[in-house]
């Protein structure tokens, strides 16, 4: 049977094979256990479906065979009556309900061996499922691990070409470029004011000498 099917699909399935193909492998275990949770609850109510069609079986079987031991009694009274005809139809009667009687052990049978399958089946699922929750949490970290170490060995490879030391060389001479730049500005304006200062004392001497001049010469 199909579910059958779905249960040894799921019960040969290797987790590590799983996990090392899927793209996204946290995502990947979750909805195998999910899937087995789901499977399992199938099997458990077609097991509980067989048991409940096997009593039935069992039921229909008894119930044929208190038949056969009634109609064997009725051929046996019509016998002593001498009523031969009566017991021809008892005795015909008899081998019916024997008949069925017989149909149904088979299927007894049958079904008793569905039964074992299913049972099979549920016992290596739960087995699995145990595993597999067992293991998820060990598998989800050794890839959470893995994953980890593989972005370290990237932000490794990037930091050694260069690039980061490049980065950091670029910035620092950029604040000393501005600093210079800053003080030099600084350095022009106190020239100015220095400049400044001095025209104006120039001026004044010569205004100075000027009036000397002026006074030495009676002006």
């Amino acid at each position: 049977m199909a579910l059958l099917e779905r249960v040894s699909t799921l019960v040969r399935a290797n987790l590590n094979d799983l996990i090392d193909k899927a793209e996204h492998p946290e995502k990947m275990i979750k909805q195998v256990i999910l899937d087995m949770q789901n499977q399992l609850l199938q099997v458990k109510t077609q097991v509980a479906i067989a048991i409940a069609d096997q009593h039935l079986l069992e039921n229909k079987r008894k119930e044929n065979e208190g038949k056969v031991a009634e109609w064997m009694r009725k051929a046996e009274l019509a016998v002593d009556k001498k009523q031969d005809d009566l017991a021809r139809v008892a005795l015909e009667r008899v081998e019916s309900y024997r008949e069925l009687t017989e149909g149904f052990a088979q299927q007894i049978t049958d079904q008793k061996a569905q039964v074992e399958n299913l049972k099979t089946a549920l016992r290596q699922l739960e087995q699995k499922l145990t595993e597999a929750q067992a293991k998820a949490d060990l598998l989800i970290t050794q890839h959470r691990r893995a994953r980890a170490v593989s972005k370290a060995s990237d932000a490794k490879m990037a930091g050694g070409n260069g690039s980061s030391a490049a980065a950091f060389d670029r910035m620092k001479h950029k604040v000393a470029r501005e600093d210079a730049t800053a003080q030099a500005k600084s350095e022009l304006a106190a020239d100015n004011m220095e400049d400044r200062l001095a025209a104006l004392e120039k001026e004044d001497r010569i205004e100075q000498l000027l009036a000397e001049m002026k006074t030495k010469r009676g002006a």
